[in-house]
């Protein structure tokens, strides 16, 4: 297939209403931030078509039982164990990833002429480009962190030969000085094709202003690539136990069924609205500091204890920051005992935001730039 040129003045207009939804699978944060936007979507009367695999597919299905979702092969990124050899691990599947892009890059012809898509939304899918539909990436890292300022130049370069072959890029931050994101989604230079900031992605409706009474002091939200999401978890749970406070844990498992005893609750996986629920009825919460999760969890002001997946820099860097900015608490995996941050969380100085969030307005104006 021919690649589009890295120039933005030869974008291909939209001329239908079947849409074509693709998240990566890199944990389920791609898929999550997916939601308020395929809502958005069907509220302005397109024809919505969902591409997935594995967990993704089973939390799509869960949220859109009405829709198509048509398998899709991801990559099917591991991480490692220690976070020391977290480079060594990726670079090791850097061929792996090259074929899947690919992949998905063939198989997007075949979608495209099966369903007649008329527009490609991909959620850092690098191959899900095509000459003649206008296809649209989504990534809040237009800055990839590296140790060392050529390394991270190079990635950048690499980065946006694979975004210039898009039609438009969507950053899911605020933009100007406002950014949640900072250097990621704020980067010197951007891409060679438009670049808009469409606010904040959150699947839960905007009820900051509700105050329940608590059900539970803490709430736990595992999440991310494994191995690391399980070892979270069995230190989680290996802890809790002694822990004298009311507790509920989301295992970040949409395929599995609940079956964890113990003397608190523990979840597999809530759907969209019950999840809001349980994370409005928790006094604070505690998660990966991934993009989406921070996105959701600051869109209802909550009071935030992150935990970086240990190597992965982009994590590393948003808890900082926000650390920094007192918008959350912050520990490394590897400095964690949950009974004793849980007790300097109750006296952490929190502030709040006002985010702007992404609608079904915002998505018609947006459009209008397309």
């Amino acid at each position: 297939m021919i690649k589009k040129s890295s120039t933005p003045n030869i974008s291909v207009k939209i001329k239908g209403k079947n849409v074509l939804v693709a998240p990566l699978d890199w944990g389920l944060g791609h898929t999550t931030r997916c939601i308020p936007i395929i809502n958005a979507l069907i509220i302005n009367h397109y024809h919505v078509i969902l591409a997935a695999s594995g967990k993704s597919a089973a939390l799509l299905q869960k949220e859109f039982p009405h829709l198509t979702i048509v398998p899709l092969a991801g990559y099917h990124v591991q991480y490692a164990q220690s976070s020391k050899w977290l480079p060594v691990k990726l670079l090791l599947q850097v061929p792996k990833i090259i074929r899947a892009i690919k992949n998905e890059h063939a198989v997007l012809n075949e979608m495209v002429q099966q369903y007649s898509i008329n527009w490609v939304i991909s959620d850092n899918r690098f191959g899900l480009y095509h000459p003649a539909v206008h296809c649209t990436f989504i990534t809040h890292q237009l800055t990839i962190l590296a140790p060392y300022q050529w390394l991270r130049n190079l990635l950048q370069r690499i980065n946006y030969q694979y975004i210039n072959r898009f039609d438009t890029c969507w950053v899911p931050d605020m933009g100007g000085d406002e950014g949640l994101a900072g250097i990621l989604s704020h980067p010197k230079q951007l891409p060679a094709i438009p670049v808009q900031y469409m606010g904040m992605l959150s699947r839960f409706e905007n009820t900051a202003s509700f105050h329940p009474g608590y059900v539970y002091d803490y709430c736990f939200l595992l999440s991310g690539p494994e191995p690391q999401r399980t070892l979270l978890e069995n230190i989680v749970l290996s802890k809790i136990e002694q822990i004298d406070a009311s507790i509920i844990v989301l295992r970040g498992l949409p395929e599995q069924a609940n079956a964890i005893k113990s003397k608190h609750n523990i979840l597999s996986h809530l759907p969209g609205k019950a999840l809001q629920q349980v994370i409005e009825q928790s006094k604070f919460v505690i998660a990966r500091s991934g993009y989406t999760t921070v996105m959701e969890l600051l869109s209802l002001q909550k009071k935030c204890f992150f935990i970086p997946t240990p190597g992965q820099t982009e994590q590393e860097y948003l808890a900082e920051r926000l650390a920094d900015l007192q918008l959350c608490f912050m520990v490394k995996q590897e400095h964690l005992n949950i009974a004793e941050q849980l007790t300097a969380l109750e006296q952490f100085p929190f502030k709040t935001i006002q985010p702007k969030i992404f609608t079904a307005q915002q998505l018609k104006l947006l459009m209008q730039n397309l």
